[in-house]
């Protein structure tokens, strides 16, 4: 892969660079852009000793994934041998455009493929672009208003609000850069940012007052109550047990969760996160530093629970635990009995496809937590918050 310099010199030298990966595609220009709003289509400006542009992008990060793929509609950037359209709207700051079409309506998949990239993309801009908002979703754009107000001090642009019009800018960024699972490696970004940066950006966004675990006197353990799948089916007990524990119990259902402005408050005022995995972990970015997560395996899910949450936990200021159920603790030992594959052997069902694993151990079991053998998990909690622990 070419070096940063060499991306800076083509671009200085054209006018014009891409870079692609397996995650995602970007394009940059430094020069005048013209947008077609109906056509999709960003237009450089022609020049005999510039070499042809015919490119198509779909601006979401998660290319590997073609289901995704299929709810991002393509952009085309063009230059050489068209006449670019004239200007309807003039802007002096530069457009970035990007996708909220894929996988958004997860929380995983906002955070992992738009906003992070977002983040690593557009925050050295220092607020001085305007965004396009292609596969426009109104209530994406009204979630993350605080995000996106916070990156860029303009009106976003929705090409399909209005009909044909041409919008045009002294330079744009087309798709967005991604670097890992809820992370970014500083080495790759200017000024030396990382989680660490985009957390204090998600403080100051939703105004978030706590930034260390340790400003909170107490244990307080917000609980990410599902209600389709991988639900506790023992909650209530498992509430209890945490109560004993000394825990100020904070519950957090899909319909709390949805409203983010005031949810991310209710997750920095706690200093321990247990949820099974799933979307709702993801909100273990609110946590204030030094807090605890604790994820709950369910059977089957051992790496994506380690890919997805259990290694970028350390890069998000958390401290990380996990606690894997037995066989026991699963519905799907009741359904099939301890000697099915579906229990003795999950690489035998993955080894079927994704589609089979998936209805089988994301879509098709919950959990019923062993309160004593848990109880462990959330004493090692507690000495890592150190406050005092409880006999099991």
């Amino acid at each position: 892969m070419p070096q940063a310099g060499e991306y800076r010199n083509q671009l200085e030298a054209t006018g014009f660079v891409c870079h692609s990966d397996l995650h995602s595609d970007i394009c940059v220009a430094n020069e005048e852009t013209r947008f077609d709003t109906k056509a999709l289509a960003m237009y450089l400006p022609s020049s005999r000793r510039m070499p042809q542009v015919r490119r198509t992008i779909q601006p979401y990060a998660r290319k590997e994934d073609e289901t995704a793929m299929k709810l991002v509609t393509p952009a085309k950037i063009l230059r050489g041998n068209i006449a670019p359209p004239s200007c309807n709207y003039n802007y002096d700051v530069p457009a970035v455009l990007f996708s909220s079409g894929g996988f958004t309506g997860n929380l995983f998949h906002e955070f992992n493929e738009v906003i992070i990239p977002l983040f690593i993309t557009c925050h050295h801009f220092k607020s001085q672009l305007r965004f396009i908002v292609t596969d426009f979703k109104p209530w994406f754009v009204k979630k993350y208003d605080r995000i996106l107000s916070h990156l860029s001090r303009y009106e976003v642009i929705n090409p399909a609000s209005n009909g044909s019009t041409v919008h045009c800018f002294p330079g744009a960024v087309v798709g967005l850069t991604y670097h890992d699972n809820l992370a970014m490696n500083s080495t790759h970004l200017p000024e030396g940012s990382s989680m660490h940066e985009f957390k204090q950006f998600l403080r100051e966004s939703y105004n978030l007052n706590l930034k260390h675990a340790a400003q909170i006197k107490r244990p307080v353990l917000v609980l990410i109550s599902r209600r389709k799948t991988r639900v506790f089916l023992n909650e209530a007990e498992m509430v209890g047990m945490m109560e004993e524990l000394g825990f100020q119990v904070v519950g957090a259902t899909p319909k709390r969760m949805s409203n983010l402005d005031e949810f991310s408050n209710v997750v920095n005022s706690c200093n321990v996160m247990v949820g099974a995995h799933g979307a709702g972990l993801t909100n273990a970015l609110f946590l204030p530093e030094g807090a605890v997560m604790v994820q709950v395996v369910p059977l089957g899910l051992n790496w994506a629970s380690n890919v997805y949450f259990g290694e970028p936990s350390h890069e998000m200021g958390v401290q990380y635990l996990e606690y894997k159920i037995e066989p026991k603790e699963s519905s799907l030992f009741e359904l099939y009995g301890p000697d099915h594959p579906v229990v003795a052997d999950p690489a035998s069902i993955f080894s079927k496809g994704y589609q089979a694993a998936r209805a089988m151990y994301v879509d098709g079991q919950n959990v019923k937590i062993n309160t004593l053998r848990f109880r462990e998990t959330l004493n090692e909690a507690l000495r890592l918050l150190g406050h005092s622990t409880r006999p099991s």
